[in-house]
């Protein structure tokens, strides 16, 4: 029998019930949300650790996202320990939540795809928090966008990026591209790959993330209303700076992350 779950069962009783609950604290959270950045855009979303301490921004923003994560019924658990900035994260890649999952235990500026700019709430968030909006398909976008990674990396703050280049379904981990790897190798920082993985009673769930032709609506409402999960971040051993060679870089990244992504019988 495979060890992965559909999560879901036939018939979910329970989920009209969950949304009458989580819906107005979700609406709460949002206003709540923008208080916070505005507070932590003035008070300068850019400050860096110092002596490995996180600046009081950045706690907040973990607060944030570990709270709407719970909204949603998901708790966080770390597992491993996050470097101190600046780390160059490498994560695999199934939902818009996602972001919201690592920005519960560190916060960083992500690289994510142009369209999520204009996803209700999310973008808005996302736009807010500093991440690196990247056009798909373009030369161009993507030169632009290792430049403020670099940039971000050399002036002290984490950037955490999804290597797949698009969000898997079925539990797939999809081949990681090579190029993004460059940017850690130009700012001389570790990378650090992460494995985000949801759980159901010790079980993978396989379909936390966007189902095949799933869209953000969708999906955003069928993690309100679904069952409590687990939601994993798992902080894994450094990837070794191989200048020569950042396709080896990306293959051992995605080989750590499969691996921790197994079930594994108790």
């Amino acid at each position: 029998m495979d060890t992965a779950t559909a999560s879901l069962p036939t018939r979910d009783h329970l989920r009209p019930l969950r949304y009458l609950w989580r819906v107005p604290l979700l609406l709460v959270h949002a206003v709540l949300a923008i208080m916070l950045a505005a507070f932590v855009m003035s008070w300068n979303r850019n400050r860096v650790m110092q002596n490995g301490r996180e600046p009081f921004p950045h706690k907040l923003v973990r607060w944030w996202s570990t709270m709407l994560m719970r909204i949603f019924g998901l708790r966080a658990v770390r597992v491993g320990e996050p470097l101190a900035d600046p780390v160059l994260f490498v994560a695999n890649h199934t939902s818009w939540i996602d972001i919201e999952l690592l920005h519960s235990q560190r916060a960083a500026c992500f690289v994510a795809k142009a369209e999520i700019a204009n996803w209700p709430l999310v973008g808005w968030l996302a736009a807010s928090g500093g991440t690196i909006f990247h056009r798909r398909g373009s030369n161009h976008s993507l030169a632009a966008v290792m430049q403020v990674m670099v940039e971000r990396l050399r002036a002290g703050r984490s950037v955490a990026v999804f290597p797949e280049g698009g969000t898997g379904h079925d539990g797939v981990l999809k081949v990681f591209h090579a190029r993004i790897f460059q940017a850690a190798l130009d700012a001389d920082v570790v990378v650090q790959p992460v494995a985000l993985r949801f759980t159901r009673n010790g079980r993978r769930v396989i379909d936390a993330g966007f189902r095949e032709r799933e869209n953000f609506l969708q999906n955003f409402l069928r993690l309100l209303g679904g069952p409590p999960m687990d939601a994993e971040v798992h902080f894994l051993q450094p990837v070794p700076a191989s200048p020569d060679a950042r396709r080896r870089m990306a293959e051992l990244s995605r080989e750590r992350i499969a691996a921790a992504l197994e079930d594994r019988e108790a």
